[in-house]
């Protein structure tokens, strides 16, 4: 089983940070426009089970993706199912149907321009994502897919990289909780 070991601060600026990638090795690339719609479930609080079920657009690529309830108090490590659709409008406007068909309803979008760049850290390969939230402000994200066997020197690697990029003040509710206002 895979695990999403993350963590998240806001920043003021993004520049610094994409130098001392830069500075790592990282290669950054170029900002992609990401909709995320998220839904509720027609039988089950996700804000109470700390679940989530969305559908990202991402240029004419689609996902569906499930984020299970975290797994500690310190990061945002969850396991997180993501699965591809059929590209395109149709092919987010089938599921749409789908979902709402089935008694699931749209909670709120969270939209943001997103530049990510993958480097090496501590033997694990870590994906940097340096975001612009609409509505919200800027973020960036460090993030580690790991087998469960590995979760705890991943969340390590994570936060020794944090603390190289002089990043603060991690941030553990996710955009969608953060724009409903939630605690």
């Amino acid at each position: 089983m895979k695990f999403e070991v993350e963590l998240k601060f806001p920043v003021d600026d993004l520049s610094t940070v994409e130098s001392q990638l830069e500075d790592l090795g990282g290669i950054i690339e170029v900002p992609k426009r990401q909709a995320d719609r998220y839904y509720s479930h027609p039988s089950r609080n996700f804000a109470e089970t700390d679940e989530a079920l969305r559908i990202r657009r991402v240029g004419d690529q689609n996902f569906i993706t499930y984020k299970g309830p975290k797994v500690d108090d310190s990061t945002k490590t969850r396991r997180e199912i993501e699965v591809p659709l059929i590209s395109g409008a149709t092919g987010a406007t089938n599921i749409v149907h789908m979902f709402e068909s089935l008694g699931f309803t749209p909670v709120a979008e969270v939209t943001k321009d997103r530049r990510k760049s993958h480097i090496q850290y501590e033997g694990y390969e870590v994906l940097v994502a340096m975001d612009e939230v609409l509505n919200l402000g800027t973020f960036v994200e460090l993030e580690i897919t790991a087998d469960e066997e590995d979760v705890e020197s991943a969340k390590a690697a994570i936060a020794k990289l944090a603390d190289q990029l002089g990043l603060s003040g991690s941030e553990r509710r996710s955009y969608l909780e953060l724009i409903l206002g939630s605690e």
